[in-house]
C-alpha cells in the first residue's frame, strides 16, 4: 500500500529529506524551560527531543498544563478538520489555552511571525508547514520524534523529526457548478468561459497549496517535477487569458463566488460543499500531484512542553482518524490499517485516487521554490 493509495512515481527511491545530525542535548536546570519528571529529574523541555526525556506521557501532560498556554498559527478551523482537532485539545486540556495565531496566513509567514516574535511570549510554538518553506528554514526547527514515530514512513520525515509529514492528499480543481462546467483537462480553464474565474491558494513561493498548483500544471502540461517551467508557463498564459483571479483563496470567497474555480488540496476543495451546494471537485485524469503538509515545533517556543504535547497529540490514533475524517489521508494511514485502529469507514469513502502520481523529492522542491522565486512575479505580473 502507497501513502496515499496509491503508487507515488519518485525521483530516485523515495521523497529524499535533509539529513541533519543529532542535537545534543544539555541540561539545564533553573531554566523556566525546565521541569521535574516523573523520577524528580530535571528536564529542559526546550531540548527534549522524545517523550523519554519526560519519563512518561502524564509528566508531558504535567508540564504543559504548568505552562499554560500554547500558541498556533496558521490552522483555519475548515482546514482538514482542524477546528474538531482543536477543540478537542482544548476539551482534554482545560487548562492549556490555545491562542489561535493568524488562520490564514501562509507558510512562510508562520517563519516571519516567529522571527518577528522571537524572545516574546506571543511567538508560534508549533508550525503546519509545506516542505518547501520546511527544508529552507530547518534552523528554526527543534527535532522532536513522537511516541508513534516508527508508524511514519522514513520518506516522510526528516531523520530527526526536525519536520514531519502528518496528512495528505492530491491537488484538484474545485469549481461552481451551476456556473462552469466540470474541466475535464487542465488547458479547458485557458478557455473565455472561465474569464476572472480561476484562483490558487495563495503565492507559490510562500504557500504550499499554491507551490502544489504550479506542479501539478507542470505535469499535466507534459512536464516533470525536476523542472516547473511548464507550470509557471501554464498560469502565465492563464493570466495573459484574463482567466487568472489575484485573490486568496477562502471559505468567504468560495461562498460568495468570488472564487468560483480554486486549484487546491482535494480535501479543502471537497470542505467548500458546505457554504455552496454546487461546489463540485474533479481531479484531473493523468498525473496527479499528491503533498503532505508538515508538523514542526519552534526552537524557541515560548511554551515548549506545551509544543510537545500537541505534536504527540496530533499523531495519536484519534486525530489521525479526525483528518480522515477532514478527507484528508493521516500519514500513519498504513500503518493504522494494519494495527485495525483506522475508521473504515471513512477510509472507504476517501475519493478515487489517480493511478499515476508524483511527489516532489527535496532537490525538486528546492530547485522548484528557486524557480519560482525568481520567475513567477514576472510571469503573471
Amino acid at each position: 500500500m502507497s501513502y496515499l493509495h496509491r503508487p507515488f512515481r519518485l525521483a530516485a527511491a523515495g521523497v529524499a529529506l535533509l539529513a541533519t545530525a543529532s542535537l545534543v542535548l544539555v541540561g539545564c536546570a533553573g531554566d523556566p524551560a525546565s521541569e521535574a519528571s516523573g523520577d524528580g529529574a530535571t528536564v529542559d523541555a526546550a531540548t527534549a527531543t522524545s517523550l523519554v526525556d519526560f519519563g512518561t506521557l502524564e509528566d508531558l501532560e504535567t508540564a504543559a498544563k504548568a505552562e499554560g498556554k500554547l500558541n498556533v498559527i496558521a490552522l483555519p478551523r475548515d482546514w482538514a478538520n482542524y477546528g474538531e482537532i482543536l477543540d478537542l485539545f482544548a476539551e482534554k486540556y482545560p487548562e492549556i489555552t490555545v491562542d489561535e495565531q493568524s488562520p490564514d496566513v501562509s507558510s512562510a509567514e508562520e517563519i516571519q511571525a516567529a522571527e518577528t516574535n522571537a524572545g516574546l511570549d506571543t511567538a508560534p510554538d508549533v508550525f503546519d508547514i509545506g516542505l518547501t518553506v520546511a527544508l529552507q528554514n530547518t534552523d528554526v526547527f527543534a527535532p522532536y520524534q513522537v511516541q508513534t514515530w516508527d508508524d511514519i514512513p522514513d520518506a516522510l520525515k526528516e531523520p530527526t523529526g526536525l519536520f514531519v509529514g502528518d496528512y495528505g492528499g492530491y491537488m484538484s480543481i474545485g469549481y461552481d457548478s451551476a456556473k462552469f462546467e466540470a474541466p475535464a483537462a487542465l488547458d479547458d480553464l485557458l478557455d473565455p468561459a472561465y474569464k476572472s474565474a480561476v484562483a490558487i491558494n495563495g503565492d507559490p513561493t510562500q504557500a504550499g497549496a499554491a507551490f502544489a498548483a504550479v506542479g501539478l500544471a507542470t505535469v499535466q502540461s507534459g512536464g516533470t517535477l525536476d523542472d516547473f517551467q511548464p507550470g509557471i508557463d501554464f498560469f502565465s498564459e492563464l493570466n495573459a487569458a484574463g482567466n487568472m483571479l489575484k485573490v486568496d483563496v477562502t471559505t468567504a470567497t468560495v461562498a460568495s463566488g468570488e472564487t468560483p474555480v480554486v486549484f487546491d488540496w482535494d480535501y479543502l476543495n471537497a470542505a467548500h460543499a458546505g457554504d455552496n451546494a454546487d461546489w463540485k471537485v474533479v481531479v484531473l485524469p493523468g498525473t496527479g500531484y499528491a503533498g503532505y503538509y508538515n508538523q514542526a515545533i519552534n526552537k524557541d517556543a515560548p511554551h515548549p512542553a506545551a509544543a510537545r504535547l500537541w505534536q504527540e497529540f496530533l499523531y495519536s490514533d484519534e486525530v489521525q482518524n479526525l483528518w480522515l475524517k477532514g478527507g484528508a489521508r493521516p500519514v500513519r494511514m498504513e500503518a493504522m490499517t494494519a494495527a485495525g485502529t483506522i475508521d473504515e469507514a471513512l477510509a472507504a469513502a476517501l475519493p478515487e485516487a489517480p493511478a499515476d502520481t508524483v511527489v516532489p523529492t527535496e532537490a525538486q522542491s528546492t530547485a522548484a521554490g528557486e524557480l519560482l522565486g525568481e520567475k513567477w512575479a514576472a510571469a503573471i505580473q
